[in-house]
């Protein structure tokens, strides 16, 4: 019996500081993911797990940057997306001839493997919203398709940091 007290003497601090840590560690500054889609091909494949960055506040979201949100889809407004940031506050997104312009500018774009096979725009994106479209452009749900294209600053989880697995693929993702 001594030795029992003694064990949860010691242990049990330890262990409620460590669930304490982590959970706090889950919930506000960086969260392993599951990518459940193939919409983010070739950059992302399917069940890659990515380590999200979730300090939205402190975070300076970049054009190019993959990024976790909450889409404006009331039937999946409580499913996690994974796409590549396209438009900022401000910037006025257009699709034509298989190209993305941002800005009036065609945008090269490396980590496509295929032309968009679609024309979208021009629209600008507003104040406090973002615009996402997927890598695997003609087969990816993102704001060329959303009744809404645009997804509020309050709904961002988080940037993607890197791939942790498989391990052969551990790693960065291209930015742009």
């Amino acid at each position: 019996m001594h030795r029992m007290k003694r064990w949860i003497k010691e242990w049990v601090p330890t262990l409620a500081i460590a669930v304490i840590v982590s959970f706090t560690f889950n919930t506000y500054v960086a969260q392993g993911m599951k990518v459940p889609t193939g919409s983010m091909l070739p950059t992302i494949q399917l069940d890659d797990k990515i380590l999200v960055e979730k300090m939205v506040k402190l975070t300076d979201f970049k054009f190019g940057d993959v990024v976790v949100f909450y889409p404006p889809l009331p039937d999946q407004a409580d499913q996690r997306f994974v796409k590549r940031l396209i438009g900022l506050p401000g910037d006025t997104i257009e699709v034509k001839d298989g190209a993305l312009y941002r800005n009036g500018e065609k945008v090269d774009e490396p980590y496509l493997k295929e032309k968009m096979n679609y024309t979208y725009g021009p629209i600008t994106v507003p104040a406090d919203q973002y615009f996402f479209l997927g890598d695997n452009r003609n087969d990816s749900l993102d704001s060329h398709l959303w009744p809404t294209p645009f997804v509020d600053k309050s709904k961002l989880i988080g940037k993607v940091l890197f791939r942790y697995y498989p391990f052969n693929h551990i790693g960065a993702l291209d930015a742009q």
